[in-house]
């Protein structure tokens, strides 16, 4: 599944030297805004010790984890919705990809400019957020409008998108992103079509710096704020220390600790971050394994039987007769695909089963 999280936020927050350290593929990171003019992309490694222990287990030859896109977009500064710092093209670059990733910078460092000469990450937050709202005012209007006629005409499509609209529409007038609007599925699916920028998930990015003035250690009340944000409308988010991870990326695994341990940065962040992001998009994993290969399957929550099938060839769709299916950690302990159906671990499974994240699979065609 080619799904992608773009990455955004104002300038100079760490974006480009956060997708150079996700991709360890080198994009301009400069200490001025717009030094990213049009995105980059890059794919990574969804990291998974499942992949690792059933490749071990089968003795395969090759091991395949499963990816997510990553999209490195400029930087939008205030009055991207009209056009400002080329806001325009910048949005049209969030409209395309999937869920978002939203950098934002919670460190002071008088010598990295910030476009409002100080770092206060709730008023950035807002800044970001009010721009995609006023982005897709301007687009939910403008549907209102041409759905007109139809809904005048009682067309049951027309009628079902403008009621979902005009949800959207209620929620951005009061300062909410359109995906905090109660839709039904049909709704839900009548909107899709208008890639609303805040119908996409969000995952805030927090941007530390190792050995820096970090607001949560500041005790001014920034944190405080950021935290309150946070919890009250239920988002997402990650810290990562962005510099220190873009200099990982070049140091052998055995490097990488005493590299980590010498900055105080311990946790992986980019790891998180990835895992964090793949879930954000609703993606899950299956497993097959082999000799030959052992490979993550990517597939969204909630996929049955058939649909995962088609991740690896349509015909597993098509001709679905069924599946057999173990969890991929009870296939290990079982020592072997035998002692497995001995023990009757290994399940055979029907179009109605919903696959679950962690399953490995055989499917049989017809």
């Amino acid at each position: 599944m080619a799904l992608s999280i773009g990455i955004v936020g104002l300038p100079n927050v760490g974006k480009s030297t956060l997708f150079n350290a996700l991709t360890k593929k080198s994009v301009l990171a400069a200490n001025y805004p717009f030094a990213t003019i049009d995105p980059s992309v890059g794919v990574v490694s969804v990291p998974d010790e499942r992949v690792d222990k059933l490749a071990a287990f089968s003795n395969s030859a090759k091991k395949v984890p499963a990816a997510v896109e990553f999209v490195d977009i400029a930087g939008l500064v205030k009055g991207a919705s009209e056009g400002e710092g080329l806001g325009n093209t910048f949005l049209s670059h969030i409209r395309e990809v999937d869920a978002i990733a939203h950098v934002v910078r919670i460190f002071d460092n008088t010598n990295i400019l910030h476009v409002d000469g100080e770092v206060n990450p709730l008023r950035d937050i807002e800044t970001i957020n009010l721009e995609l709202i006023l982005a897709d005012i301007e687009t939910v209007g403008k549907r209102l409008d041409s759905l007109g006629r139809d809904v005048k005409q009682g067309k049951k499509e027309a009628l079902i998108e403008h009621a979902a609209v005009k949800k959207a529409n209620d929620a951005l007038q009061a300062s909410a992103m359109a995906r905090t609007a109660a839709y039904t599925d049909e709704e839900l699916f009548a909107i899709k079509g208008l890639h609303l920028l805040t119908m996409k998930p969000m995952l805030y990015v927090l941007n530390r710096e190792a050995g820096g003035h970090n607001i949560d250690e500041a005790a001014d009340g920034r944190w405080d704020r950021l935290q309150e944000f946070i919890e009250s409308s239920k988002a997402s988010y990650v810290t990562v220390d962005a510099n220190v991870e873009s200099e990982l990326r070049e140091l052998h695994a055995d490097d990488k600790q005493s590299f980590r341990q010498e900055y105080g940065v311990f946790d992986d962040g980019v790891s998180g971050l990835i895992s964090a992001g793949y879930k954000l998009l609703g993606l899950m994993s299956f497993f097959t394994t082999g000799a030959d290969e052992t490979r993550a399957w990517t597939v969204p929550v909630g996929a049955t039987a058939p649909e995962a099938g088609a991740a690896i060839h349509t015909d597993f769709f098509n001709k679905f007769i069924r599946a057999e299916v173990i969890f991929w950690n009870t296939l290990i302990e079982a020592g072997s695909y035998a002692k497995a159906r001995e023990l009757g671990a290994l399940k055979t499974e029907g179009k109605e089963y919903i696959v679950k994240d962690g399953d490995v699979v055989e499917f049989l065609h017809g």
